[in-house]
């Protein structure tokens, strides 16, 4: 299968290298020609002389352009294959008003994690994509990281959940690492065990049986010190601050 990129960002990029692996011809399309050749070398992919000549030659185009530029990018193209969007708030109802309402749409949303090829990936798609076609599109989404199928209607909670989440991830591994900091530890000495610590933690959960609160009771002794600080977290509204920045995230992308 030939696959089309129409803009080449650092997502586009991640997805391409976990392509790369696969038997599928590139071909891409940037911002502008000198660029695209320039991305094309770099990534050992084709480049295309214009978004039309790529969309003239692919079976298959992924979108890497951004919300704001469908509308310019879109409007003079004339596209005969399926499509694949990653862009946030853009839904498929627009997508097709922007292409065509008779062509197979896909809606996906990956997350920063594509870049070591381990992103969750969200996944919709209109009544217009075949189960073939759907096959092929996990395949796509697989080869960077995992895939969840899911109604579009739950779009903006999995970007919150799963593509806006690795800042807050972030921002709590900074947050102990301070805490590190503040009682003796150099930075990077703090920042690498919380890092790892929170590694190993979500590896524990994912390959074990136990949920995040049998997890919280096999740390948590009697008396002891986690439990003290466990019940610190929740009197200064450690879980209602978290559902709240999820409540707003979702909010937001729902004005996009």
């Amino acid at each position: 299968m030939i696959i089309g990129f129409i803009g080449v960002g650092k997502m586009a990029t991640a997805i391409i290298n976990g392509l790369n692996k696969s038997s599928h011809r590139i071909i891409i399309s940037g911002s502008s020609l000198a660029r695209s050749r320039q991305i094309a070398e770099e990534l050992e992919v084709e480049a295309a002389a214009s978004h039309q000549e790529l969309v003239e030659n692919a079976d298959l185009i992924i979108l890497g352009i951004k919300p704001q530029m469908f509308d310019k990018v879109l409007t003079d193209l004339n596209f005969h294959q399926p499509i694949m969007s990653m862009a946030a708030g853009v839904t498929l109802e627009r997508l097709a008003s922007l292409t065509s309402a008779d062509l197979p749409l896909i809606r996906i949303m990956p997350n920063l994690n594509a870049q070591i090829l381990k992103s969750t990936t969200g996944l919709c798609t209109n009544d217009k994509v075949s189960e073939d076609l759907l096959v092929i599109a996990k395949e796509i989404t697989d080869s960077f990281g995992t895939t969840v199928e899911l109604a579009e209607k739950d779009f903006d909670t999995f970007t919150a959940l799963a593509g806006s989440s690795p800042a807050y991830i972030a921002l709590f591994i900074e947050a102990l690492a301070k805490a590190g900091v503040k009682n003796g530890l150099s930075k990077q000495v703090a920042l690498t065990i919380a890092t790892q610590t929170v590694l190993a933690t979500a590896e524990n959960l994912s390959l074990g049986s136990d949920s995040p609160h049998d997890l919280i009771d096999k740390v948590c002794s009697p008396g002891g010190t986690t439990i003290a600080g466990l019940m610190d977290l929740e009197r200064t509204g450690l879980t209602h601050s978290v559902a709240s920045s999820i409540d707003t995230t979702i909010a937001k992308a729902k004005k996009l």
